[in-house]
């Protein structure tokens, strides 16, 4: 039990330093002094830098699906269930303007590293796009499904990189509402811009 507790601990401090720092900057000697363990109670744990990240990005996908779970739980209707996952921007906006989006900053790391570990970070995208065009099906669009989940991961990856660049409250904000606007318009039934076609299946 203590073993156990203790790794999770390791696995949570070296995800918060991943995501603040980076990967490639965050050291062993680092994350043992978040911890408060010598470095021999810290090999203990993890023998490997590439084995913490990997026990860090299964860490992350745990997180991921239990609150898909919870969205699913606590949302009617499949368009209040994407607006939590656009309310994301805001709800984590202050970190977000600090250090990007936890997701894109750790692929494009690892991306550029031509890490081993690069397609499994994928995998958090990959969830949430398919649980997003599950949520596009059950609204009634399920053949620009998966065009519509990768538009608004798109959009929304766009914004994180924005205010991370900029730190304006004010645009995130304007963002989401933008993003919600245009959820709305995308209810079967309401009229579809040209240009908005083009994206959409581009």
């Amino acid at each position: 039990m203590v073993a156990a507790a203790t790794r999770q601990q390791i696995v949570e401090a070296a995800d918060r330093l991943f995501y603040e720092r980076g990967f490639e900057a965050t050291s062993f000697a680092d994350i043992a002094g978040e911890v408060g363990l010598s470095r021999g109670n810290f090999y203990y744990h993890f023998k490997t830098k590439d084995e913490l990240l990997d026990a860090v990005i299964t860490h992350r996908l745990l997180k991921t699906r239990s609150m898909l779970d919870v969205w699913e739980a606590k949302a009617k209707t499949p368009e209040e269930r994407i607006v939590s996952f656009v309310n994301l921007l805001v709800v984590n906006q202050t970190k977000i303007m600090a250090y990007g989006c936890p997701v894109g900053t750790l692929c494009n790391e690892l991306a550029k590293l031509d890490h081993l570990a690069k397609d499994r970070a994928a995998e958090i995208f990959s969830m949430f796009r398919h649980w997003l065009s599950h949520q596009f099906i059950a609204f009634g669009r399920e053949a620009e499904a998966d065009a519509l989940a990768m538009h608004i991961l798109m959009r929304s990856q766009g914004v994180a990189t924005l205010a991370a660049a900029y730190r304006d409250e004010i645009f995130v904000r304007n963002e989401v509402e933008n993003m919600r606007a245009w959820l709305a318009a995308q209810r079967p039934g309401t009229p579809v811009l040209p240009e908005t076609l083009s994206r959409q299946h581009s």
